[in-house]
């Protein structure tokens, strides 16, 4: 007989962990996937491309209904879960309708950070993390119309960019000295400034919000300085936070999220965690690629597999945005006993930073070219001794494998 698995949600990372797992253990598990949103699951990367009308919502549905149907996973859409009871193994949804588990993983993601400052709750104040956040902007996406984004990271560049392209006109507005400070030295931060600007969205560093303006809906923004910014909607894309409410309510370990340890259990040795809602080893991680390490881990070891780990991943960070070429990986912020290469091509809009430490590569910046990318990313990975790469390393494996040789 089958053993009962529940998956709670039904995300990016909970659609790949099920795509692993049936590759490695099909009809060992009643799979059960249950999503809040009343849709299956999508491509949320794609959402800026959606927004700009460059795909449509087909092009961003991760499986089709009839992938879970020939796999025989069960699908409940629309239906939150209200509450895990871990002795009776018991997961019971808002409308009352219960399922028992064997096995319980959650994916419960995370949800967008709101600013607390004065009006965030007025209407047309969004945030932008799924598709009903499109819908919302969509609908106030009129000609002429004019909107503030709050936020220079990843999400809020790729709102800016996505109503810019369907014709808003946007000021982008962000608390630190360049775009993207996490993922991005001074120097390519000032090259994606320059690029986001030339698609006619307004850049405003070192500008703090003070509060959003009007009555029963948004009219503007209001900086620290005293700055007034016009805006039919303002969006407030400043950061992501774990969904670890229901986890914490069943008396499962939480700390910034879900805590798990290498196999991705949690304190519960039956229920298990992975995806933005999970925290390993002191890091959440609110990007695709650590989830979907994570989701080939597990599916592993619910296989079977008990000699699967998850050690961490170094994420590596791309932009989905049109003609902006930009990676980032490891750690790229020089010290004193780091070596620094550096590579630019100011006419071709190329820059290229790599950081060794300890005769390996420990983070790479690429702006304009990002082809090398993946196979930097492979060298931090493996630790392995690049120093004798040195002279040519900036110039990728074209050059450096035949020398390596």
């Amino acid at each position: 007989m089958s053993e009962p698995l529940v998956i709670v949600g039904n995300g990016m990372a909970a659609t790949r962990f099920v795509d692993e797992l049936m590759q490695r253990a099909l009809g060992r598990y009643s799979v059960i996937v249950i999503g809040a949103e009343p849709r299956l699951s999508y491509n949320r990367v794609l959402l800026s491309s959606l927004l700009a009308n460059e795909v449509d919502e087909a092009a961003i549905e991760l499986k089709p209904r009839r992938w879970w149907n020939r796999h025989g996973v069960t699908t409940i859409d629309g239906q939150a879960v209200a509450a895990i009871d871990r002795q009776a193994r018991v997961v019971t949804l808002a409308n009352g309708q219960y399922f028992t588990f064997s096995k319980l993983v959650l994916a419960t993601g995370s949800r967008p950070i709101r600013l607390p400052k004065p009006g965030m709750k007025l209407q047309n104040v969004l945030t932008f993390r799924d598709l009903a956040d499109v819908g919302a902007m969509r609908a106030l996406m009129r000609k002429d119309a004019r909107a503030a984004v709050i936020g220079g990271g990843l999400l809020g560049i790729e709102a800016a960019y996505g109503l810019a392209k369907a014709g808003v006109k946007v000021t982008l507005v962000h608390l630190m000295d360049r775009l993207m400070e996490r993922q991005l030295d001074p120097r390519a931060a000032l090259l994606l400034k320059r690029v986001i600007e030339a698609k006619g969205i307004e850049v405003l560093l070192g500008a703090d919000t003070k509060r959003v303006l009007g009555e029963d809906r948004a009219t503007g923004l209001e900086l620290s300085r005293g700055r007034i910014l016009p805006a039919d909607f303002v969006v407030c894309a400043v950061g992501i936070r774990p969904n670890t409410q229901l986890a914490h309510d069943a008396g499962i370990a939480v700390n910034g999220g879900i805590m798990v340890d290498d196999g991705l259990t949690t304190s519960d040795p039956n229920i298990f965690a992975l995806g933005e809602c999970a925290e390993h080893r002191g890091r959440v991680y609110g990007l695709v690629e650590p989830a979907n390490e994570q989701a080939r881990i597990l599916a592993r070891r619910l296989a079977g597999d008990r000699s699967a780990v998850y050690l961490g991943t170094a994420p590596a960070t791309n932009l989905k945005v049109s003609g902006v070429n930009l990676f980032s990986v490891g750690e790229f912020m020089e010290s004193p006993s780091c070596d620094v290469l550096l590579f630019e091509d100011a006419g071709a809009g190329i820059y290229k930073k790599l950081v060794m430490e300890n005769r390996r590569l420990k983070g790479a910046v690429l702006f304009g070219d990002t082809a090398d990318g993946l196979w930097y990313q492979g060298l931090i990975r493996s630790g392995a001794d690049v120093s004798h790469l040195r002279d040519v390393l900036a110039f990728g494996p074209a050059l450096a494998l035949p020398q390596a040789a």
